[in-house]
């Protein structure tokens, strides 16, 4: 069995590139994945006519769509709301548009939330895994460690950082990051820095390691010379005879001209 993931990240509506969203919705149509899971910032400052904006394209996807928060989602200018309900407008679009659960036979996706309305430290864009996402994490990987699909957890900031043994923007991602290694997942798919990646990365605390994938941008915004960009995951799940993989494409578009 096989199965294949859209992975996009960092839309940014508000500064979305029409271009590259239009390309991603086609290849989406033509090529029909499983799913595509969107690992957080839909928005730019979280503003109601940008929601609405990603509601209506990802209401035209006729695939399941799996959502993760990032930290652009959560409101910019009202503050009230951004502590009192930092993740109300997320959840209301991902109760319009997408699925709260998602598995195949070979593969789960588990959500780690890292964001939190407001930290010590300045700008509050970075990750941080609290205690309490960790935990539910960590119980809903332990409700399917031995049944043989792939453990993929989804995120928006990665776990790691840029090289290993180096510091680490996402506060408590290494000690979270070894914590899901040891209960058995197999991957982390993730976004916020606008660069697309895949490797194996070693656990910076404990044994073993997983893969970690990351998803570029399909805003404006470009960061160190990357294009706009998206992946094509292929999950073939592992068996008696075979040791499976998860399979990485990474598609470049050309930028909007500005």
């Amino acid at each position: 069995m096989t199965t294949r993931l859209f992975h996009i990240s960092d839309v940014h509506f508000g500064v979305e590139d029409r271009a590259a969203l239009d390309a991603v919705a086609r290849a989406v149509a033509e090529e029909k994945p499983d799913a595509l899971v969107v690992t957080g910032d839909l928005t730019q400052r979280a503003k109601h006519s940008e929601y609405a904006a990603a509601a209506r394209w990802l209401g035209q996807i006729e695939v399941p769509v799996w959502l993760d928060p990032g930290n652009h989602d959560m409101p910019y200018y009202n503050l009230w709301e951004r502590f009192s309900d930092p993740f109300g407008r997320f959840h209301k679009l991902r109760a319009e548009v997408a699925v709260e659960r998602f598995e195949t036979d070979d593969l789960v996706l588990v959500p780690l939330n890292t964001n939190i309305p407001a930290q010590r430290r300045w700008p509050w864009s970075d990750g941080v895994v609290t205690a309490e996402a960790q935990a539910r994490t960590l119980q809903e990987v332990a409700g399917h460690e031995a049944d043989g699909r792939w453990l993929i957890v989804t995120a928006h900031h990665p776990l790691h950082g840029p090289k290993p043994g180096g510091p680490n923007a996402t506060i408590g991602g290494d000690a979270a990051y070894s914590a899901l290694v040891e209960a058995g997942i197999d991957a982390v798919l993730s976004g916020h820095i606008h660069t697309p990646f895949n490797e194996y990365r070693r656990c910076d605390q404990g044994e073993g390691g997983a893969q970690v994938i990351g998803a570029g941008t399909l805003s404006t915004r470009l960061r160190h010379g990357a294009p706009p960009s998206y992946n094509v995951l292929t999950c073939t799940r592992r068996g008696a005879q075979a040791a499976g993989e998860i399979h990485v494409e990474q598609r470049a578009l050309a930028p909007s001209p500005r």
